[in-house]
């Protein structure tokens, strides 16, 4: 089970779509569950490896330009990208969609000598970049907010922009910055897998631009978009659905806005304007360009969306990895968030709860596991072996600054699973949110398991009896189902819905 880092990047960026990254309630109970661990990898990040070396056949040419020292430097963060946003996406339908885009794009790029390569990010992220020597990154979570070819091309010819305008160039020379701040987190954090994902978020900050310059690659895109056939005011169009989203985002009050698109960027209505003054000359609105909606819809229908198979899925209140075998629940109050390097859950009062795993080695004392130093501030009288679901198991306390924990460990076969529960000293309820999370753990029927499936885009045809209220009302895994079908349908207020129209909806 891979936990890849989903922050950073740069052009069209977001957080994930529809259960999105939320920002914890209290930022610092969960910065003292990180405190509590003192260096034990998390089982996260060993026991699934996506493929993250280059793809062998890139799908847009053959291999990027070998003489050229910005490929060489794009080649070299290229595997780092790639595994830090969960893997390469394999889906050969979704894979030609996006060729078919890219490769009309590379016709009239304003380098004809610069090749382009491809790579679908299996994040739920929406989120697209560039890299030196014409590596180009688009997540299927971008993928699952467009609404048509266009869209994706404006995204993609703005990133192709900075590329040909030799942006990556000027970004690089940060990075000696960066690594001697790296150096600094790594020294000063504890965890190591703490210092890895700050290490991840630097090298991904490399990928991101001035906000003149990214005007500069507003003014490419547009005009690639219109000499490459499509609509000119997609890119537009499509800034009004990222606005729409963080709008979207912004209703809910622990959204993180720090990771959101429009933070790093010009402001939406300054880019949206320029994007439609330089549309205008190739025509006016609705009369010129192709869409390609029809195409496109075909080309994600049965997109994964949000959570992979790999890294577990939140249904409500509950978490279950079919892969592990195991599943929780957390009270009614709490907020389960499926986060980069754990599960965590917040909860009233500043209770935070973590939930994570390594593997389990040569361990079988789970009590001598305790008290073996990974946990700062453990109060040895404390460990209880015991079981959990009919499995071994063991609980401590500890102590650290303001804050009380109790520390459960279970496992299941080679494998160590930890809850770490967080209060301030002096609330009572740790006894009883501890002891709620153990009881609701537990393994996974083989039923469960097979029945267990993943979320995906459907594209499906507006019948007679349909109305927005009763598609909306199809969508899972989300408590907000009519926004979240207005907003990845790019549906404005008032609008209708007509037989024939074909609409997105997340489902099984």
């Amino acid at each position: 089970m891979e936990r890849q880092t989903r922050k950073g990047g740069c052009g069209w960026r977001g957080l994930p779509l529809g259960r999105s990254a939320r920002r914890l309630r209290s930022i610092v109970a969960a910065s003292a569950l990180a405190v509590l661990l003192s260096g034990c990898q998390s089982m996260f990040d060993q026991a699934y490896t996506p493929n993250v070396a280059p793809s062998d056949n890139p799908q847009i040419v053959d291999e990027v330009q070998k003489n050229d020292p910005r490929a060489q430097m794009g080649a070299r963060e290229h595997p780092r990208i790639v595994a830090s946003y969960g893997g390469e996406y394999k889906d050969p339908k979704t894979e030609r969609l996006v060729a078919r885009i890219a490769g009309a794009l590379t016709a009239v790029s304003e380098n004809p000598n610069q090749s382009f390569r491809i790579t679908i990010l299996n994040s739920p992220a929406i989120n697209a970049f560039a890299l030196p020597g014409g590596y180009l990154y688009v997540t299927r979570g971008l993928l699952a907010l467009a609404n048509d070819a266009s869209e994706v091309a404006a995204v993609l010819s703005h990133e192709m922009g900075h590329v040909t305008a030799n942006h990556g160039i000027e970004r690089q020379r940060r990075e000696e910055a960066e690594v001697i701040a790296s150096r600094v987190v790594a020294e000063v954090l504890s965890s190591d897998l703490a210092g890895k994902q700050a290490l991840a978020r630097g090298k991904l900050r490399l990928a991101a631009f001035s906000r003149q310059q990214e005007l500069q690659a507003d003014v490419i895109g547009v005009r690639m978009l219109g000499e490459a056939g499509y609509d000119p005011y997609a890119a537009a169009r499509f800034l009004d659905s990222m606005a729409a989203y963080a709008r979207y985002s912004s209703v809910d009050p622990d959204s993180d806005q720090s990771l959101d698109f429009l933070s790093s960027h010009p402001n939406s209505a300054q880019r949206v304007d320029l994007a439609r003054r330089h549309a205008r000359n190739f025509g006016q609105e609705g009369q010129v360009g192709d869409r390609g909606r029809d195409y496109f819809l075909a080309g994600i229908d049965g997109l994964l969306y949000g959570d992979s198979p790999q890294e577990g899925y939140v249904r409500g209140q509950t978490f279950l990895h079919g892969g592990l075998g195991i599943r929780f629940d957390v009270p009614p109050d709490f907020r389960i968030d499926n986060k980069v390097e754990a599960v965590l859950a917040t909860g009233p009062g500043e209770t935070a709860i973590r939930f994570d795993g390594v593997a389990a080695g040569d361990t079988t004392n789970l009590a001598n596991y305790l008290t073996s130093g990974w946990v700062a501030g453990l109060q040895p009288e404390t460990v209880k072996q015991t079981t959990v679901a009919g499995l071994p198991a063991a609980t401590a306390r500890a102590s650290a600054d303001r804050w009380d924990f109790d520390v459960t460990v279970i496992r299941v076969n080679d494998q160590l699973f930890r809850f770490l529960t967080a209060v301030p000293k002096g609330n009572t309820t740790l006894d009883t949110t501890a002891e709620t999370m153990r009881n609701s753990f537990r393994r996974m029927t083989p039923e469960e398991i097979a029945g267990l499936k993943p979320l995906r885009v459907r594209v499906v045809t507006v019948g007679t009896e349909d109305t927005i209220a009763s598609l909306s009302n199809r969508m899972m895994g989300t408590d907000r189902k009519l926004d979240l079908f207005k907003l990845i349908n790019a549906l404005p207020a008032g609008a209708t819905l007509s037989v024939g129209d074909r609409v997105k909806i997340i489902s099984e």
